[in-house]
């Protein structure tokens, strides 16, 4: 299990020294893998520490508070998919205000040097912290030379000429292009959470649903047909809604995923929900009537759709 700290401050976490990769990591895409791997990698030849650095919330979230930009991965799932990556410890730093006016030098110093005993910094292409943002490479590389850690930038990852990044992830899943934003990340793009209990409205409906909290603003938004991991070995067949329920006023973003054919009960439950392909955007109806009969079409064009995927992931 990989340790997880939440501070810059605080006492030395690795006396024999670290291999430091920092980054936002919104999304995990092979971009950010390229660079947690290679840290991963250099740590394991200079027999020291892999280290994670990331941020919650995200700078660019705490800068835009009234209007917070796009998010695709919760803090949760991020550090899951560290883990995964084989980081021995994990810096979920919390950006504050204090954080936003901390120096860069004072970050380098602190965290970087004190804290974590860096041997090497890596980053991702243009990537900058600190106040203002003045802590680049260069600032990296002119402080390790004096406390005594080297860093280097990774090269960009590009992907058949396109170049990876969250910014171009966000855009593809807004546009409903799930085959290009899972070549960009890796893997296919899914949402994970524990099952919460909801207003049960789908279930007086005929259409019970599996309700994960997003905390955070969502990167897509409409209903989809979808998989839901971690209820059996095999992922189950689904149709999803997600967005802020305009019809019953709802407000906080919340994904609904309803189960094909399936009795039980999943509260509490650590699920995953895998998008497919949208069906439509989100609306507001009339009435519950015309939003059970769209439900129903929603349904039907849903178990299409996943009958066709499943046939082509298994020819």
């Amino acid at each position: 299990m990989s340790r997880l700290f939440r501070s810059v401050e605080g006492g030395e976490l690795f006396p024999n020294g670290s291999v430091v990769c920092i980054g936002a990591f919104d999304g995990l895409h092979l971009g950010h893998r390229a660079l947690v791997r290679h840290a991963v990698a250099r740590a394991r030849a200079l027999g020291v520490a892999a280290v994670a650095v990331a941020f919650e919330p995200l700078p660019r979230e705490f800068f835009a508070q009234g209007t917070p930009p796009p998010r695709l991965t919760l803090a949760r799932s991020k550090v899951e998919i560290l883990r995964e990556l084989g980081v021995d410890a994990i810096g979920l730093l919390r950006f504050d205000a204090a954080m936003a006016a901390m120096p860069a030098e004072d970050f380098v110093r602190t965290l970087l040097a004190q804290r974590l005993g860096a041997r090497e910094v890596w980053i991702g292409p243009e990537f900058c912290f600190g106040n203002r943002r003045r802590g680049d490479l260069a600032l990296l590389q002119a402080m390790g030379a004096e406390l005594g850690f080297t860093a280097g930038e990774i090269e960009a990852v590009d992907l058949h000429g396109d170049r990876i990044s969250s910014t171009r992830i966000r855009q593809l899943l807004q546009a409903g292009d799930f085959t290009h934003a899972n070549d960009l990340l890796g893997r296919p793009y899914a949402i994970s959470g524990r099952v919460v209990r909801g207003r049960q409205l789908g279930r007086t409906l005929g259409f019970p649903t599996a309700n994960l909290r997003f905390p955070k603003t969502p990167a897509l938004s409409g209903i989809y047909a979808t998989w839901v991991h971690g209820v059996f070995d095999q992922p189950w067949p689904s149709v999803s809604s997600f967005g802020t329920r305009p019809t019953v006023e709802g407000v906080e973003p919340l994904l609904e995923a309803h189960l094909f054919d399936f009795q039980g009960d999943l509260y509490g439950r650590h699920i995953e929900v895998e998008f497919v392909a949208k069906l439509r955007d989100e609306e507001k109806f009339n009435d519950l009537v015309a939003l059970t009969d769209q439900m129903h079409r929603d349904a039907d064009q849903a178990r299409a759709i996943l009958s066709e995927h499943r046939l082509r992931a298994t020819a």
